[in-house]
């Protein structure tokens, strides 16, 4: 019998780039696995959130992919904590602009964190989580891949749905 709580691959196709060369042909997709070893790799992420007003606010964070989500800690009365509380859409970017992972998410804040994430983290950076951190997670909606040598760019774009 299958695993209900099994992650399942996303949908791949295209982003939708009116005015970019986008090729129509699914041919060079990128495959999850392409995006999964840079959400897995990157040092430095961005987090995007939106204030209660509506304004972007955008800041870099520390973070971890494990489990098919990224997860992250930041002060319990952070701006960053206050917005996701208020909008829990987000966006989580990688630092590489050459090789880009952005998602589209839904954060959550985490009663009770796994054994394994601050292990994890720990491993990546060589410290924890600050003690008075809320920690995070957030489930992937859309994620795009991009590859930005002009070569490669119209061929490889890929936009990554997830159900649910």
């Amino acid at each position: 019998m299958a695993d209900p709580h099994a992650r399942k691959e996303p949908n791949a196709g295209r982003p939708h780039m009116p005015g970019y060369g986008i090729e129509p042909s699914e041919s060079g997709l990128l495959s999850w696995a392409w995006a999964e070893e840079r959400l897995a790799a990157s040092q430095n992420y961005w987090l995007s959130t939106v204030t209660p007003a509506g304004m972007p606010h955008a800041m870099a964070v520390w973070g971890i992919w494990l489990d098919g989500r990224f997860w992250f800690s930041t002060g319990n009365d952070s701006k960053k904590a206050r917005n996701l509380a208020d909008q829990p859409r987000c966006v989580v970017t990688t630092e590489r602009v050459d090789e880009a992972v952005v998602m589209e998410g839904r954060a959550a804040l985490v009663a009770r964190v796994p054994d394994d994430v601050p292990t994890a983290y720990r491993e990546k950076y060589g410290m924890g989580y600050p003690e008075d951190s809320g920690v995070f997670t957030v489930r992937p909606l859309t994620v795009f891949g991009f590859i930005e040598a002009s070569a490669q760019f119209s061929s490889t774009a890929t936009r990554w749905q997830f159900k649910g």
